[in-house]
């Protein structure tokens, strides 16, 4: 499986039958557009939630004239984005509800809740693979309490109650996208760090860190010292065709 980091909280994922894409919001070097363009794989594309860092209304084009993909698309949109972006259900393959889970022949998608909206993603490939996309699930553990609807002790209940239930499906994961943002300041690694105290992650890529390339590379160094056994990779543009480790 690799991983290719394609902008803030966009991923592109491939193994030798299937591409899957996390969460297009921007494409600035135009190579994901290039990627499925060429591509002889199957092509997923994941919607986590309806904002527009994680949204953009372009992937109900991918796969038509303006944005021709050389595989057909197969959608799946959180059931926030379907009801807020007024999508036509018909345009979606499935509507991602936390609980609920999709199969077929090459994944199994399963989605678990965020502690802000929408849901989270868990991936099992059929070669056992797993992959996790949190999107915007995270301890936001913002001391001020600025522009969240629970105290702190809530949000941090919740955020340990996904991962403790994400642990009971899946204890370890090969890959996993998390958020590390920098607007958390002294707290912007206790998610993180506690996902890692929890579920055994093979692979670990940034998210949501909002330009700051150079904050990350820090982080990454120092929890690579905490967790050794955890890959952590540092987001490069895609067009150097891959991420570097720590």
């Amino acid at each position: 499986m690799k991983a290719r980091y394609i902008y803030h909280s966009c991923f592109l994922l491939e193994n030798d039958d299937v591409i899957l894409v996390f969460d297009y919001w921007k494409d600035p070097w135009g190579e994901l557009h290039r990627l499925l363009r060429e591509t002889g794989k199957q092509i997923y594309v994941f919607v986590s939630h309806f904002h527009e860092d994680h949204y953009n209304p372009e992937v109900l084009e991918w796969g038509k004239e303006q944005f021709p993909t050389a595989k057909p698309v197969r959608l799946f949109v959180s059931y926030d984005t379907a009801k807020r972006r007024r999508i036509d259900k018909e345009q979606i393959l499935d509507v991602m509800m936390p609980g609920k889970f999709f199969e077929d022949e090459y994944l199994k998608a399963s989605y678990y809740r965020s502690t802000d909206i929408g849901v989270s993603v868990a991936v099992t490939m059929a070669d056992g693979t797993t992959i996790f996309h949190a999107g915007d699930l995270n301890n936001w553990f913002f001391d001020s309490g600025e522009g969240l609807k629970v105290t702190l002790d809530e949000m941090e209940g919740m955020y340990l109650s996904v991962i403790r239930e994400l642990m009971a499906s899946l204890p370890r994961i090969n890959h996993a996208m998390i958020p590390f943002d920098p607007r958390l300041e002294e707290n912007m690694l206790r998610g993180p760090m506690q996902f890692l105290n929890k579920i055994y992650v093979d692979n670990m890529y940034p998210m949501h860190f909002w330009h700051r390339h150079g904050l990350m590379g820090e982080v990454l160094a120092q929890l690579q010292q905490l967790f050794p056994t955890t890959t952590f990779w540092y987001p490069m543009a895609v067009t150097d065709n891959q991420n570097e480790t720590i």
